[in-house]
């Protein structure tokens, strides 16, 4: 049995990390810390874990207590994990790391989008990208996984196999997703209460959003992304677009017969003519794809739906340790969502 902790567990992304744990048959959560509800059960926190986390109390990060662990999630918000990673490199023999912290390559990228220098700049080349699908082989025995994010995933699984195969033109990629509010994690902020959020729709990050970056180096071409706001919790909805290169897709079912081979025996990668939708993803680990050509413009128009906190994050981490650690990459992981 692997010996696992998970850092940030009172976030929105560690709580569904101990959800998909808790029926894991090959990890232990033995360590759990949530820095802002340090001393308090799980079960007290998210009442939805005490069948299975009756007992398990959550304390402030202590190097000591983590180390010695076959495996440690970090569910932390941007920027910390720079700090404790290396450390616990030293001590614990797989670490998942959930935030942005290492999944740019470039380390000049980081005070541009993320506001500083980075501060472990000599671990970003051996990070591993955490997007099994298109990285599998880099994932295999891991040392470092940084899990990309949810938007990332959504988008890059959508155009990815179209610019890699020279289908698509790489320039002038659109990227238009819309996230339920848990993808902004658990902190109180305004424009995340329930008053400001219901009953509206609203873009952000215009021009400048972080993922941005994320996306052009895993996709390999140059994107522009909107990201919007839809007022619901779980779930992204990723309406991505493209020109046809030479040779590129000429019909609808072109675009859907390169997505289906590619993604050919893709455990959580379903590939239909139906148009996504995120409901349908609720509480898998799933991606459902879809694709058109329009015969009047010529644009390639590839849709994606995911769950945010399960293949945008908490599943998609534990995807990613399987593999690190030799496992059946499916392990643990729900691939039917919850329908009504």
């Amino acid at each position: 049995m692997v010996s696992a902790g998970v850092l940030g567990a009172s976030g929105y992304a560690g709580m569904e990390l101990l959800r998909l744990l808790a029926g894991h048959p090959g990890i232990d959560v033995v360590y759990a810390t949530g820095d802002t509800a340090a001393g308090e059960l799980a079960a007290d926190l998210y009442p939805a874990l005490a069948a299975t986390y009756p007992a398990l109390r959550l304390g402030a990060y202590d190097p000591a207590d983590a180390a010695g662990l076959d495996l440690v999630f970090c569910a932390l918000p941007n920027g910390p994990a720079q700090q404790l990673v290396p450390d616990l490199l030293a001590t614990v023999s797989h670490v998942v790391d959930l935030s942005a912290d290492f999944r740019l390559k470039d380390p000049s990228l980081y005070p541009r989008f993320y506001g500083g220098e980075h501060r472990a700049p000599e671990l970003l080349a051996e990070a591993a990208f955490g997007l099994p699908e298109l990285y599998r082989d880099d994932l295999r025995g891991a040392r470092l996984v940084a899990v990309p994010g949810c938007y990332v995933t959504a988008a890059a699984l959508a155009l990815t196999p179209f610019v890699r195969t020279g289908a698509v033109q790489p320039t002038g990629m659109i990227v238009d997703a819309a996230s339920g509010v848990s993808g902004a994690g658990r902190g109180l902020t305004h424009t995340m209460l329930f008053a400001t959020v219901d009953e509206d729709f609203t873009a952000y990050g215009l021009l400048s959003h972080r993922h941005t970056p994320e996306m052009e180096q895993v996709i390999g071409g140059e994107v522009l992304f909107t990201p919007h706001l839809a007022p619901m919790t779980r779930g992204i909805l990723a309406t991505c677009y493209a020109r046809p290169g030479p040779g590129g897709p000429a019909t609808t079912e072109a675009a859907l017969g390169l997505l289906a081979s590619v993604y050919d025996g893709e455990p959580f990668v379903v590939v239909s003519e139906r148009s996504p939708s995120t409901k349908a993803t609720r509480g898998a680990n799933t991606v459902h794809l879809s694709a058109r050509v329009d015969p009047r413009t010529g644009w390639l128009v590839v849709l994606s739906a995911l769950d945010n906190m399960v293949k945008g994050a908490a599943g998609q981490a534990v995807q990613c340790a399987n593999l690190a650690l030799g496992l059946d990459e499916t392990t643990g992981l729900p691939a039917t969502g919850v329908a009504l």
